[in-house]
């Protein structure tokens, strides 16, 4: 299972794999949470795609598990099609279309999308994760929709403990960004999402029988498990009596069609990141994926990518070989069976904050300016997906976008100008 495995680099790989699921646990929830989905299937796809992705990827470095980038397409998907148990059977669709794509070597059809396209896409996902976190994280209570606000000129009430919680959060994470902290050593170990959750946690536990006392369902919400065993039995299972409704066919191809854009550019950057510059094989990834996928939809979990978070903090933790990715995997799993009371006493205000920095960093300022820098070639069809996906939908907006590239390089070749809208010279 573990080609060139050295058993030199075990203390190495544990120790990245426990440092990953501190990271992994906040994200698991709180991706189940901008999802819309219930929060234990977060958890089942961190698990599956720690033990399961992990041990038939050909990464070596890669950790997968829900990802912020396809929270978005969940959230309408479960609206559209009226059931979770729909939802995982448009995963299972889109885990086997992945691994048919592996099987068939079609693991370099990304390069085929324009750059600024796939930027495009996940520059807009990251504002709607931040615009759907925002109630969240500052504890609105009634909160019903951003128009409800404007029709009536009524500003939600606000649960005073979660507003607090939720400010002293993005105020920890807006210093830690701006400062040298995150340079310390301790953050190597004790990842800052995890501080902050036991910060929140102890502060929500301590404005317990006061005036700050938060709401009960302000809290993580697991259907009501309190020991291991309750888990099984709260398992959701794929509808599939509903397998060739259209809806269905449609959310599988575009949850296949994201999940492996997502999980090719990360491997790449991975790769980079790599410090043995070892290559993964996007075709072997996919296949990975796709397996993965499946099982996680059919233990009711949410759809898996490889995600650049978690992997860029194993490499970092100094992780050798995919049993760090596994390892993280079996920690959440017995963190769910043994601890199942202890995660539900985290408050959701911290899981949005760590969402809005999730989303931040996928609508970065720095990439928005880096696009609109490359010339209008680019940003056009940047600006063009980032409006159609937030005011319409994903797949329209990246076929937008799409057509719009394309149509920029026809127009160009015509009239003389190079892919940045710049006239041609000849020597």
């Amino acid at each position: 299972m573990f080609k060139n495995n050295n058993f030199t680099s075990l203390s190495t790989d544990l120790k990245s794999g426990f440092v990953v699921s501190l990271v992994a646990l906040p994200l698991c929830l709180g991706i189940a949470l901008a999802s819309g989905a219930p929060l234990l299937s977060g958890l089942i796809a961190g698990i599956i795609g720690g033990i399961v992705v992990g041990t038939v990827s050909g990464s070596h470095v890669s950790v997968s598990g829900p990802a912020a980038g396809l929270a978005v397409i969940i959230l309408g998907a479960i609206a559209d099609l009226g059931s979770f148990e729909l939802l995982v059977l448009s995963v299972m669709i889109a885990g086997f279309l992945q691994l048919t794509m592996g099987v068939f070597k079609l693991g370099g059809f990304s390069k085929w999308i324009h750059h600024s396209v796939i930027e495009g896409m996940l520059a807009a996902i990251g504002v709607l994760i931040i615009i759907k976190q925002i109630p969240y994280a500052f504890g609105m209570i009634d909160f019903k929709s951003y128009s409800s606000i404007l029709k009536s000129a009524v500003i939600p009430s606000f649960n005073s403990g979660a507003l607090v919680i939720g400010l002293l959060c993005l105020g920890l994470i807006i210093v830690y960004n701006m400062t040298s902290l995150k340079k310390n050593r301790i953050f190597q170990y004790l990842p800052l999402s995890i501080i902050l959750v036991v910060l929140s946690t102890l502060l929500a536990l301590f404005f317990t029988n006061s005036s700050y006392a938060l709401d009960s369902k302000l809290f993580v919400n697991l259907g009501g498990i309190t020991n291991g065993l309750q888990v099984f039995s709260s398992l959701s299972f794929p509808d599939f009596s509903s397998i060739f409704e259209f809806k269905v066919l449609k959310y599988g191809i575009i949850i296949a069609i994201v999940a492996s854009i997502e999980t090719i550019l990360c491997i790449q950057a991975g790769d980079k990141l790599d410090q043995l510059k070892r290559k993964t094989s996007p075709n072997q990834e996919l296949i990975a994926q796709g397996f993965g996928n499946m099982i996680s939809a059919f233990l009711g979990g949410l759809p898996i990518t490889s995600v650049i978070v978690r992997t860029s903090v194993n490499i970092q933790s100094g992780a050798r070989t995919k049993l760090s990715a596994i390892f993280h995997g079996m920690l959440l799993l017995i963190g769910l069976l043994v601890f199942p009371t202890l995660i539900t006493k985290i408050p959701l205000a911290v899981l949005a904050c760590i969402l809005l920095l999730a989303g931040y960093n996928l609508a970065h300022p720095k990439k928005i300016l880096a696009t609109i820098n490359e010339g209008y070639a680019f940003y056009i069809p940047f600006f063009v997906t980032v409006i159609v996906v937030v005011f319409e939908d994903l797949l329209i907006g990246v076929l937008a976008g799409q057509v719009v590239a394309v149509l920029i390089v026809f127009i160009n070749s015509l009239i003389g100008k190079n892919k940045n809208g710049i006239h041609k010279t000849t020597n």
